[in-house]
C-alpha cells in the first residue's frame, strides 16, 4: 500500500491520499480524541500522539498537528496508522457512526436563499476547498449573514479569513444580492 501525501494552505495539516475509498458520502470531523471514538481510523491517528484533529473524507485523511511537533517527527507514525488500519480490514467508523451529510437544516423564512447559498456552497466552494484538505458547510443564514463551519484543513488555517472574505463571501453576494457578509463559527 502507498499512501501519498500533500501539503495544504494550513502549515498545521497534512492531506494524505491512502489510494482508496475512505468515506462513501460525506465528510467526518474529529477535532479532538474525545470525538475521535466512533472511529477506529481516528483513534489510531490520534494514538500517533502530536495530532490535534482529524478530518476524513471521500479519498483522503487530513490530519492536524499541535504547534509544538514537528511533521518530520510524526508523519512516519501516521502513514503507519493509516497503513495498519487499511491492513486490519477494519471499518472506518464504527457500527451505527456514520459520516456527516454537510450542511445544517434550516428551518422558517429565507427558504430560497438558503437552498442557493447551499447550491452554490456544493458546486463551487466544497470541490475547491476538499482539494485542499478540508470543507465548509453551511451553518445558518440571519439576516443577511450566512454563517459556515470550517473543517479540515480549513479549520486554523491562516487563509481561511481571506478564503471566507474575499471569496465565499464575494461569490455568494454577487450571486445573492440578500447575502451582506459571511461569517465562520466553531464546531
Amino acid at each position: 500500500m502507498f499512501i501519498q501525501t500533500e501539503s495544504t494552505p494550513n502549515p498545521a495539516t497534512l492531506k494524505f491520499l491512502p489510494g482508496q475509498t475512505v468515506l462513501q458520502l460525506g465528510t467526518a470531523d474529529f477535532p479532538s480524541v474525545d470525538a475521535a471514538a466512533a472511529s477506529p481510523l481516528a483513534r489510531r491517528i490520534f494514538a500517533a500522539g502530536g495530532v490535534t484533529g482529524v478530518f476524513f473524507g471521500t479519498d483522503f485523511v487530513t490530519v492536524t498537528k499541535a504547534d509544538d511537533v514537528d511533521w518530520q517527527h510524526i508523519k512516519p507514525a501516521i502513514l503507519g496508522a493509516i497503513m495498519e488500519h487499511y491492513q486490519s480490514g477494519a471499518a472506518v467508523m464504527d457500527g451505527g457512526a456514520t459520516a456527516a451529510g454537510g450542511h445544517a437544516e434550516h428551518v422558517g423564512e429565507d427558504g430560497d436563499i438558503v437552498r442557493q447559498i447551499k447550491e452554490l456552497l456544493d458546486t463551487r466552494v466544497r470541490p475547491a476547498v476538499a482539494q485542499d484538505g478540508g470543507d465548509i458547510t453551511f451553518h445558518g443564514f440571519d439576516r443577511g449573514v450566512v454563517y459556515l463551519h470550517m473543517q479540515g484543513a480549513c479549520a486554523g488555517c491562516p487563509s481561511s479569513t481571506l478564503t471566507l472574505k474575499m471569496g465565499i463571501e464575494n461569490l455568494l453576494r454577487h450571486y445573492i444580492p440578500e447575502v451582506l457578509e459571511v461569517r465562520p463559527v466553531a464546531a
